[in-house]
């Protein structure tokens, strides 16, 4: 619901609304499903619709909302785009959201490819991955404390008090890509790596050349829709293709007709989970 994509979103998402979304995370919670996603874009360009979708719930929001109807699954951001915010904006918008959820925040965070939006935000696109690099450093810093400092090569802060702060004392970090680069950014500076956009095979051999710390979480996609009741044996298939490409956790779109359908679905998809 909250992120519609073309090939992938079905028909009835469109005109669901607040009661189906709290039911469908409800139900993910009950479950023991590990998180919920939301993306972000703040304006994406009409003709860009066959190829992104237009639809990208507000994370702050929607997570915010969700943590009201949920009680233990992680409420992770998939991505927050670096380049579009101050590194102290993040720190105290989802700082609080962690406060708010009794830390259940997981921070996934982006550089960012879409151009156009950019230049609408008045923020830079060449050099994003440089002052990405440096953001998450800063995030690093300041996510769980009041008094956050902070000495970088684009970002320099101190005397500052920002609170409520996250109450997390590391909050999680994931980095978002489909490059090497955003691999080796992920395995420096942060806790995981959230690819999109690759095979499992390329995913395997990527990561096949890096050292990764210890804990680090490695979260792939199903990328197209997956149909556990209809379709049990390509649904197993596919998550212990991606199990064995590395998946320390998988993102998962479903198949649905309707709300009721979609929970019937994650419930068969929890009981084929147990399996692997």
């Amino acid at each position: 619901m909250v992120m519609q994509l073309p090939g992938v979103s079905g028909e009835w998402e469109r005109n669901a609304g607040v009661a189906d979304l709290a039911r469908i995370a409800h139900t993910a919670d009950e479950l023991g499903f590990d998180h919920l996603t939301c993306a972000e874009h703040i304006a994406v360009p009409v003709d860009e619709s066959g190829r992104r979708g237009l639809t990208y719930w507000d994370p702050l929001s929607t997570l915010g909302f969700l943590a009201a109807h949920t009680s233990r699954i992680s409420l992770t951001t998939s991505v927050v785009v670096l380049g579009y915010h101050h590194p102290l904006e993040i720190a105290k918008r989802f700082g609080t959201l962690d406060r708010l959820s009794d830390g259940r925040l997981v921070l996934g965070v982006g550089v960012g490819s879409l151009a156009e939006e950019f230049e609408l935000l008045g923020a830079d696109f060449d050099g994003r991955g440089e002052r990405a690099d440096d953001a998450i450093r800063a995030l690093r810093a300041s996510l769980s404390t009041t008094r956050p400092v902070y000495h970088g090569s684009h970002y320099r802060y101190d005397g500052w008090a920002v609170e409520p702060c996250a109450v997390q004392p590391k909050v999680p970090i994931w980095v978002g890509g489909h490059t090497l680069r955003s691999l080796r950014r992920a395995a420096r500076l942060a806790d995981g790596w959230i690819p999109f956009g690759l095979t499992a095979t390329e995913i395997k051999a990527m990561l096949s050349g890096i050292d990764t710390p210890p804990g680090f979480e490695v979260v792939l996609s199903t990328g197209h829709s997956i149909d556990p009741l209809a379709d049990a044996d390509r649904t197993s298939l596919r998550l212990s293709a991606l199990h064995d490409a590395g998946a320390t956790a998988i993102t998962c779109s479903v198949t649905a007709e309707s709300v009721d359908h979609y929970c019937e679905q994650l419930a068969a998809l929890r009981e084929l989970a147990t399996e692997l």
